[in-house]
């Protein structure tokens, strides 16, 4: 086309600079990077249909990630009804490559984060690892500004007290902010 734009050129821009940013935010929030590709696949599936109605690109990147976020529930949402009703099994133990390449404190971390109700997990998610400003989580969310402050400092205290117990609810584990821990949560 001479001088003119093709029709998707925003969004193949938006792809190619949110894309992986995208896939470790639903990886966080789905827990496995499969799924999360088809999440943030899904949801630039969604921006296509409706282009037309999002004007530029800086209107573009708000309604993605709320896209991102709105799937990434419903995966869960699917996968609790599915556990549900799934006849209880014998665990698989994780791989051994995936045992060597988190650190023990990184594999605490996300342990206590996996087991946060959803939305604790989300907001987290979108404010310590995606980076997101309070206005930007809750437009992703779909709730209030002021609901994100009290959420996080909720979700913050939570993660707190699963890290100070541990795992297996002992205690015995290292404090998060001790220095050789090397995990450090947000005061």
């Amino acid at each position: 086309m001479s001088g003119l734009q093709e029709p998707g050129a925003p969004l193949g821009h938006l792809y190619r600079a949110h894309r992986l940013p995208l896939v470790r935010l639903a990886a966080l929030l789905v827990g496995d990077l499969p799924t999360a590709e088809d999440v943030v696949q899904d949801a630039f599936a969604a921006v296509w249909h409706r282009r037309h109605s999002l004007h530029d690109a800086t209107s573009m990147a708000p309604y993605i990630r709320r896209a991102v976020v709105n799937k990434a529930r419903s995966v869960i949402r699917r996968r609790r009804v599915a556990n549900a009703l799934r006849p209880e099994r014998e665990q698989h133990a994780p791989s051994a490559e995936h045992e060597v390449l988190l650190s023990f404190e990184h594999r605490e971390l996300l342990t206590a984060l996996h087991r946060l109700a959803p939305r604790q997990k989300e907001i987290l998610v979108l404010r310590y690892w995606a980076g997101l400003s309070e206005a930007e989580i809750a437009r992703a969310m779909g709730i209030t500004r002021g609901a994100v402050k009290s959420m996080s400092h909720r979700s913050l205290a939570a993660l707190r007290r699963r890290l100070e117990n541990g795992a297996d609810g002992v205690g015995h584990r290292l404090a998060p902010d001790s220095p050789s821990s090397g995990v450090r949560l947000p005061s």
